[in-house]
């Protein structure tokens, strides 16, 4: 007897398949030959849809938003980076490995 080799399902599929298990209209073994789906994991994905439907009215909306930016931190690390690349630069150019353009 050869196994089938594991299929992986879409979530679009998933969902489908979970909104036929709750309305009801069929069996789960009907729904099992007609999906070609084992009936436990109908029941799976039927906990799956209940469980996350209340997420969709306003849980994921409750998601931290992006950290602010300290401007005043980002500013003081520009001024120290222009600091030391005019530093290099002149040493650069003392030694000759740089060409001094307008310095």
């Amino acid at each position: 007897m050869s196994r089938r080799p594991r299929r992986n399902h879409s979530p679009a599929f998933k969902a489908k398949v979970a909104l036929a298990a709750i309305r009801g209209e069929k069996t789960l073994a009907e729904l099992a030959e007609q999906f070609d789906v084992h009936p436990n994991q109908f029941t799976q994905w039927r906990t799956q849809l209940l469980e996350g439907a209340s997420g969709v009215f306003g849980a994921a909306a409750a998601v931290d938003p992006a950290p602010a930016v300290d401007v005043k931190t980002l500013h003081a690390k520009i001024g120290e980076l222009t600091l030391e690349n005019d530093f290099l630069a002149g040493a650069l150019g003392k030694a000759g490995l740089l060409p001094s353009a307008g310095r």
